[in-house]
């Protein structure tokens, strides 16, 4: 799998930019806030439909301008597609393969896929439960298509009971409306918990793998799904989940009234991280939080490679530069096998270490190194 070229026009600094790129490495060069970043968040973006670091397809528009769009020409299952994005102000945005519409982005990552590491990645264990919910939602919403329309609906019903639940002094006839939004979030979340338990199943096999391997077999990491209360098995069935969770639900209404929020649901899961037993929140060094984030994204990579037969493309955008040259070449060592790109400094010494195309990029172009 890989990306051979990309366009784009209007997206974040760039105007107006086509790339064409090496089928394994590519180092793209350039300093602060030259368009290193927005350039792999373009690739990202064609993956799964989504920023890796903004919260809205707006925010991704040029300044000053209506629309952007990104094009990428992609090699995968043995054959070229086109995917394209259309990004609008005020309006809906336009996803395609080869000319037809995508439903969304879930149905990018049938085609596409990437793995996104930067660092504050590094930061992932140390971080609250929202960030590792977030790293669990973008590997999913590649990896099965299903779970992105699962997680959306869920999201929504969130959103629109949040807001009941908000307004319900000023607005009580909308609390009518609050069984509905139960439903679904029942149904919806038993899709959701379901397919992060089994991910997580996954994940701690390779990631256990990964950081034993960096620690030089001195550490063991455990990984565990940590979920609502009343659902004791989160690999059930989802029919089974479903009614738990309504029971979940109906049982927490008063207190949700009266907090006038969410209280609970799959929106605060968290992905447990334990190394030697003890919490790495809490008792770990940095060394150590960093290791299990590497493991944690390695694994994401083999997990998706193992299910497309194929390696996703690899993003590394600036994390070398924060690690210490053993976990520097713990990860050099790992990403044989597939395309990746890695941003750096100008003075880095990873061109002539890796080969590949450089690339370098200044206020929003990119040319070819000589």
């Amino acid at each position: 799998m890989r990306i051979d070229g990309l366009e784009l026009r209007n997206f974040r600094n760039y105007e107006a930019q086509s790339a064409a790129f090496d089928e394994s490495c590519n180092v793209i060069l350039g300093e602060n806030a030259e368009g290193k970043t927005n350039l792999l968040e373009a690739i990202f973006y064609l993956s799964c439909g989504r920023s890796p670091r903004a919260r809205r397809d707006s925010e991704l528009i040029r300044f000053g301008e209506d629309g952007a769009k990104v094009k990428g020409i992609v090699f995968s299952r043995e054959r070229l597609f086109k995917i394209e994005a259309e990004l609008y102000r005020g309006r809906r945005r336009k996803l395609s393969v080869n000319g037809v519409a995508a439903k969304n982005g879930g149905a990018l990552g049938e085609v596409f896929r990437t793995v996104f590491f930067c660092p504050d990645d590094l930061l992932l264990i140390r971080d609250g439960p929202a960030a590792r919910r977030r790293f669990l939602d973008s590997a999913l919403c590649q990896l099965r298509p299903r779970y992105a329309g699962a997680l959306n609906g869920y999201n929504r019903a969130c959103e629109q009971k949040a807001r009941i639940l908000r307004d319900r002094e000023t607005q009580p006839g909308f609390l009518k409306a609050l069984p509905e939004f139960n439903e679904r979030l029942a149904v919806c979340g038993a899709a959701v918990i379901r397919y992060r338990a089994y991910y997580v199943e996954r994940l701690r096999e390779y990631a256990a793998a990964a950081h034993r391997e960096c620690s030089g077999g001195k550490e063991t990491l455990e990984l565990s799904y940590e979920t609502v209360s009343s659902v004791p098995d989160p690999e059930a069935e989802e029919s089974v989940l479903a009614e738990q969770l309504r029971a979940h639900l109906a049982a927490r209404t008063e207190a949700e009234l009266r907090a006038g929020v969410c209280l609970s649901g799959p929106h605060r899961d968290d992905l447990a991280v334990r190394i030697d037993g003890q919490d790495a929140r809490l008792f770990s060094s940095q060394g150590q939080v960093r290791t299990a984030a590497l493991s944690l994204k390695l694994a994401e990579r083999e997990i998706l490679r193992s299910a497309a037969g194929e390696y996703p493309v690899l993003l590394l955008d600036d994390v070398l530069s924060e690690l210490d040259p053993r976990r520097q070449e713990f990860v050099l060592n790992r990403i044989a096998g597939g395309q990746v790109f890695i941003s750096c400094c100008e003075d880095d010494r990873l061109p002539a270490l890796l080969g590949g195309k450089v690339l370098r990029v200044r206020a929003g172009t990119v040319d070819a190194a000589v």
